[in-house]
């Protein structure tokens, strides 16, 4: 198989980088549509969007932020939605988000991040997501509500931005089920263009202070070696993805075969 390009998006103002993992190939047929998504942070869900988003069916949103990141910015969501907060990054003080210092002193931030060690920076994070202890609860904590039979409707998954933690939840939800790795790289690139809208003003923000966007951009977006670092991380430490689910999130044969055939549309 080759990468697919599908228009998965859903184009919602208040809330970028969301779209539907839903008509991926997988064996058998192809990722069940309008069943789970990814998105970046809906703290500024309203309007119109809100009501896009209550159409979707959405009952269960798995929040990856950390305490820090939720403090003042939680998700706006419709009464009925279901929040599951999950902090990949708790047993990591040093947040991976970009936009702290970036914003208030882009050029003390230039120089945090020069000499490539922005994107060291950002290849050992997605190296944590992988095999941090909090990570493993985390992500096993998703799968395992995601199977959940007492679950309905379709669930969403983000971060901040939804390229980091949610990239991962993408990619090893989506090499669960089974997918080429080719379309696994394509959705986790995807970000870079669904993220403009957020990006593209913070990008012209810092060359107005004299910083070149160019060194900004790899922050704010994915790269192939975000997801290479992530994937040498688990055949390091556990092999396969397979391996990665039983043995580093303690998930069951049987759990990975309920999630394909849940997740799952057959052809």
């Amino acid at each position: 198989m080759t990468a697919h390009p599908l228009d998965r998006r859903v184009l919602l103002k208040s809330a970028p980088n969301f779209r539907d993992l839903g008509g991926i190939p997988v064996p058998g047929g192809t990722v069940r549509a309008g069943a789970l998504y990814r998105s970046a942070t809906l703290a500024k869900l309203d309007g119109d969007d809100l009501t896009a988003f209550t159409g979707l069916g959405v009952t269960t949103v798995y929040d990856l932020r950390t305490a820090a990141e939720r403090d003042g910015a939680l998700d706006h969501l419709p009464d009925a939605t279901r929040t599951v907060w999950l902090d990949v990054l708790a047993d990591n003080a040093q947040n991976a988000a970009a936009t702290g210092l970036l914003m208030t002193d882009p050029v003390a931030y230039a120089e945090t991040i020069s000499d490539g060690r922005g994107i060291a920076q950002m290849e050992e994070a997605n190296r944590n997501f992988v095999s941090l202890p909090s990570a493993l609860i985390a992500y096993r904590a998703f799968y395992l509500d995601l199977i959940d039979e007492k679950r309905t409707g379709a669930a969403l998954f983000h971060c901040t931005t939804g390229k980091d933690r949610t990239g991962w939840a993408a990619t090893s939800f989506l090499l669960l089920l089974g997918a080429d790795v080719a379309d696994v790289r394509a959705d986790y690139l995807e970000t870079n263009t669904d993220l403009a809208p957020m990006t593209d003003p913070i990008l012209a923000f810092a060359a107005s202070k004299g910083v070149d966007p160019e060194l900004i951009r790899p922050l704010l977006g994915v790269r192939e070696s975000y997801i290479d670092a992530a994937l040498d991380e688990m055949r390091t430490y556990f092999g396969t993805v397979e391996d990665y689910a039983r043995d580093g999130l303690g998930l069951t044969t049987e759990q990975l075969a309920m999630l394909r055939e849940r997740f799952t549309q057959s052809s």
